[in-house]
Order: structure tokens, then sequence, then C-alpha cells
């Protein structure tokens, strides 16, 4: 008996199988991408809230106070600090903040987060600021920190209105939003210790609670 001959598919079908796959991914692809995005905010998050135990254990072990420490928008651009020339004049001789914290973490990778894609300038400023290919690659840190807490002296148990005050914080918005400082997100880590992530409202509004 002859084997019959299997038929194959006809050119039409062929363009409808690919046609039904390019419309499954391009629904499945953005869910993907929003996943993927998501998972990368809370492993910025944990880093953060890891950089927050590190702080407490500092502050143990130094009365009390935040760590004596600068990031790189201090170190690269000290001229934010113009109003303050008290605090200026101690840049040249502070050390970064991720190296003064060294001792307490666990892991270098802390300091890196998933989502920095780096920047060219000081965030909300005409600064010039190299933070490329990531901020962390260049600079050392993807983060930021508010300084003006190590200048004060101030410290994580002693400090009023603790739950409203940005300790450390992501360096570019538009890493977890969109581009422009108007549509940007941060995860911010609080004086308290918890971390959550911020629109340009919130984050300003962390900004303007007083450190003491």
């Amino acid at each position: 008996m002859r084997r019959a001959r299997g038929r194959g598919f006809t050119l039409i079908e062929l363009l409808v199988v690919i046609g039904i796959i390019a419309i499954l991914a391009a629904l499945l692809f953005p869910v993907f991408a929003t996943a993927r995005k998501k998972a990368q905010a809370a492993q910025c998050q944990s880093n953060l809230k890891q950089i927050g135990l590190a702080i407490e254990m500092y502050a143990s072990d130094w009365d009390q106070r935040f760590p004596f420490g600068i990031d790189c928008a201090d170190y690269y651009c000290p001229e934010i600090w113009n109003g303050f020339p008290q605090y200026q004049a101690w840049i040249p001789y502070m050390a970064f903040v991720h190296v003064v914290l060294d001792p307490y973490v666990k892991n270098n990778e802390i300091w890196h987060c998933s989502r920095d894609s780096g920047y060219d300038i000081l965030e909300d400023t005409s600064l010039p600021l190299n933070g490329r290919p990531t901020s962390f690659e260049a600079l050392g840190s993807s983060y930021h920190f508010r300084t003006e807490l190590a200048f004060s002296g101030a410290g994580p148990s002693t400090i009023e209105n603790a739950t409203g005050i940005n300790v450390m914080f992501d360096a570019w918005g538009g890493w977890h939003g969109s581009e422009g400082y108007n549509r940007g997100r941060w995860n911010i880590l609080f004086a308290d210790g918890h971390v959550k992530s911020a629109d340009r409202k919130a984050y300003d509004a962390a900004w303007a609670t007083p450190t003491q």
C-alpha cells in the first residue's frame, strides 16, 4: 500500500498562525515588562531597607547619629551648598556615605538599583554629573543621601518627624517613573526605617520636612 502523503500548511495558514502569534506577543510583552519593572522596584526597595539596617547599626556605634558621609552629588557638585558655607567647607574631608557604611553591609550590590540606567546631570539642576553607564558603576551608588542629616548631627532615634524625612533615595526619578522631574518616582528610605515609592509631590514633601 502506498504511504499517504501528509498535507503541509498552505501559505495562508502559515500567515494566519504567524499573525496569531504576533497578536499574542503584542498582548503579553507589556504584561511581562510591567511585571519585570515591579520586580526590579521591589529589589530596589529591599536594598534601601538593608541600607536602613546598616544605618541603625552605624548609629548604635556612633552615639545615635546618622553616617557622617556625603554622596556623589555633594562631592562633584559642591555648589549646591553655596548657601551653607560652614557645611560646604567640610565636604573635601568627608568620605562617601556608601564607604562609611561599608563595614555594616554584607554585599556591595545593595548600593545598586537594578533600574539604574544612569544620568548626565544632577536631577532638578543643570549641573553636570556623569553617572554613565550607571550611577552605581560610575559613582559607587544608585542612591543619594540627605547629607543635611550628617551635618546636623541628627540620629535615627532622636530626630523628630522621622516618618516623613527622606534619608536615602533613588538618584534619578525616571528609573521608576517617566522621564521628566514631574513624572518621576523615587524609592525612599525614611528616617524611621520604612521604605516606600513616592511621586513628585510626596518626594518634595519629604524634602520639605525639617530635620530639627
